[in-house]
């Protein structure tokens, strides 16, 4: 007799445990890499919403930047004019102020030489008319 048996033979109760446990482990593998691929797709669209409407953001704010940038730059100039031309008419005003100041000091001088020459002469003759006597 031979110890050979014809009849298929039957797994022990252990190792059709450790075979439901390998397909499982298989399918968890198989679910895992589907959820890392269907997540990196997301991942991407997602991005390439943001750049899109970075994009959009972008092309509406740079042309408000530029706008307000020019308003400031045409205010800076209209500021600076309005200051030249003040500091221009003061500088006007100080010098026709200096100058009247100037010619009225002089006449003020002239008129105090003046004065003081005739009482000099009036006073010359009243001593001569005192020495006189």
């Amino acid at each position: 007799m031979s110890n050979n048996s014809t009849k298929p033979e039957e797994k022990g109760f252990f190792e059709k445990v450790k075979e439901t446990i390998e397909n499982l482990w298989d399918d968890t593998k198989d679910e895992a890499v589907e959820l890392k691929d269907k997540a990196s797709d997301t991942i991407d669209h997602l991005k390439e919403k943001v750049a899109s409407k970075k994009a959009a953001v972008s092309k509406k704010v740079t042309p408000a930047k530029a706008s307000a940038a020019h308003k400031v730059s045409t205010v800076a100039a209209k500021a600076k004019k309005v200051t030249a031309v003040a500091k221009k008419s003061a500088s006007e005003a100080k010098d026709k102020v200096a100058s009247k100041a100037s010619s009225t000091a002089t006449k003020a001088k002239s008129a105090v030489a003046g004065a003081k020459k005739s009482t000099a002469a009036k006073s010359t003759v009243a001593k001569k008319a005192v020495a006189a006597k």
